[in-house]
């Protein structure tokens, strides 16, 4: 893994495709959930936010871990990106039931799956209602990670 910044991230990863949000369980088990849109707030400070419906299990673990890496899907996964945007880590444990294959980083408990073409780790600043969704507010931690 090569350590990058948020702008050489930007370019990897514009126009932005969809993203696979990976948060911790309260059994320290990593859940995750398709969004379908992000967007770089600022490089100074480095942020980024998503948007997740009000409903959502992972949306409710990233408000009270305050912890969540964005990870960017390669080619390779595109089958898992539909799995895990239809299902609900409330009501199964995705990674077992679609053999997800994952891997550690560095800095974090949270796992991200294996064949990630990025992963951005943050931290949450704070969310919005938007509707019948929340807005994610987050600073980038230490490190961004593009996966090799």
């Amino acid at each position: 893994m090569e350590k990058i910044n948020l702008a050489k991230a930007s370019k990897i990863t514009s126009p932005n495709p969809v993203a696979i949000v990976c948060t911790q369980k309260p059994d320290r088990s990593t859940n995750l959930v398709t969004v379908s849109w992000y967007t770089y707030l600022s490089y100074n400070p480095n942020m980024i936010a998503y948007a997740m419906a009000k409903s959502s299990y992972s949306g409710e673990l990233v408000r009270e871990n305050k912890k969540v890496i964005i990870t960017i899907p390669s080619e390779n996964i595109k089958k898992i990106v539909m799995e895990c945007g239809i299902h609900s880590g409330r009501d199964i444990d995705k990674i077992e039931k679609f053999e997800i294959k994952m891997q550690d980083i560095p800095t974090s408990d949270i796992k991200i799956p294996l064949y990630s073409a990025a992963a951005i780790q943050c931290n949450l600043k704070e969310f919005i209602e938007t509707g019948d969704h929340y807005l994610y507010i987050c600073m980038l931690k230490k490190y961004m990670l593009m996966i090799k």
